[in-house]
């Protein structure tokens, strides 16, 4: 039996029209290893917006009651050709109750239990979740274990990605974030060093009260000094960027090939032989990613993504991470939310404004059946 109910779809049509609705959508009875979820939570992540809305022009957009249509500019509308016409579901991630199962053992065995989940399409007041990527919540709530996936696998990867790499130091840039929060929890329990690069004393105030050892502020007038002296006390030559456009992946590859020829013996004019490691996992910044001749000939820019990373991680490693997240839920992997909103008010002009702009401290949560 089928179960009918209002969720989020984006279009983008050929023109750059940029179409955000509301709609009653049918969501057809599970089966095999699926499970029908009653949606109760859903994190705004910075990937959801990436498809939600992209660059597009918000401020001039015309918002109405549950739909929104803005213009896409270009390159990012070319860019864009091959979801041209396609009506897409949003949200990652989001927890609810399941309330009806497939026939596998594995699906009937959540059935009423409160779980997190990965569907893809989580800003819905129902979704469609495979059972083995639902994480059973036990006693926690559904706002606990909303965010339950995307950040806290996400930092938690960073880590495990180093260690893979026989790496006992990160430096993070945009570090004052809920992600990067966590990953300085993460960091202190693993004995991780990690070089927190934010942009003001006042989030160099909250990591420090974190117990974080180095936080550099990239507002300041001595920020390299303070980069390349963190980067000399830890050994931290690997690192993830979630801004990509602009300098900052520059500045850490500069300051890394800084401390290294400090410590070599003999001048080369080809610069030091450290190896240099930089990840970019987001776009805050949808600008060009500066880089200048400067890094000696042993660095590396590449991208990073949670999935992609899991696979190649197998199994195993993804279920040890899971449940050390499920058991963090609350301490280590919280997450703070500045606002609550429900499907409709998601798209009203307020809030698309207030969530896009992906301000530390300001991430919202979408309750669907509010």
């Amino acid at each position: 039996m089928s179960t009918t109910g209002q969720q989020i779809f984006t279009t983008l049509a050929a023109d750059g029209t940029l179409t955000v609705e509301l709609a009653d959508a049918t969501f057809p009875a599970p089966t095999g290893n699926q499970v029908l979820v009653k949606m109760e939570a859903a994190p705004i992540n910075p990937s959801d917006l990436a498809l939600l809305f992209g660059p597009a022009d918000l401020e001039n957009a015309d918002f109405s009651p549950g739909k929104v249509v803005a213009k896409m500019p270009e390159p990012f509308n070319t860019g864009s050709k091959g979801r041209h016409g396609q009506r897409m579901p949003v949200g990652n991630e989001g927890a609810g109750t399941v309330i009806a199962t497939g026939d596998s053992d594995m699906a009937k065995a959540l059935m009423g239990q409160r779980v997190a989940c990965v569907p893809g399409n989580a800003f819905s007041q129902y979704c469609l979740a495979d059972a083995p990527m639902c994480l059973p919540l036990g006693d926690l709530s559904s706002e606990d274990g909303a965010s339950g996936f995307v950040n806290p696998m996400t930092a938690l990867g960073f880590v495990e990605n180093a260690k893979m790499d026989g790496q006992k130091a990160i430096v993070h840039s945009a570090a004052a974030s809920n992600l990067g929060q966590m990953l300085n929890r993460i960091c202190q329990e693993d004995g991780i060093a990690l070089v927190n690069i934010v942009r003001s004393e006042a989030q160099v105030d909250l990591l420090k009260g974190q117990g974080a050892e180095y936080v550099v502020n990239s507002a300041e007038d001595d920020f390299m000094a303070q980069l390349r002296t963190a980067i000399d006390t830890t050994d931290a030559y690997y690192g993830f960027d979630p801004i990509g456009g602009g300098q900052m992946v520059d500045y850490c590859f500069k300051a890394m090939e800084q401390v290294a020829v400090g410590k070599m013996t003999e001048f080369s004019r080809y610069g030091s032989n450290q190896a240099k490691k930089m990840h970019i996992y987001g776009r805050l910044d949808l600008g060009p990613t500066i880089l200048t001749p400067s890094y000696g000939f042993g660095f590396t820019l590449t991208g990073w993504l949670l999935f992609p990373f899991l696979q190649g991680a197998g199994m195993e490693t993804m279920g040890r991470m899971r449940q050390r997240v499920l058991a963090g839920l609350t301490t280590t992997f919280a997450s703070k939310y500045k606002r609550k909103v429900g499907l409709a008010e998601m798209l009203t002009k307020e809030a698309a404004l207030e969530y896009r702009a992906m301000k530390t401290g300001e991430k919202y949560l979408v309750t669907p059946h509010a």
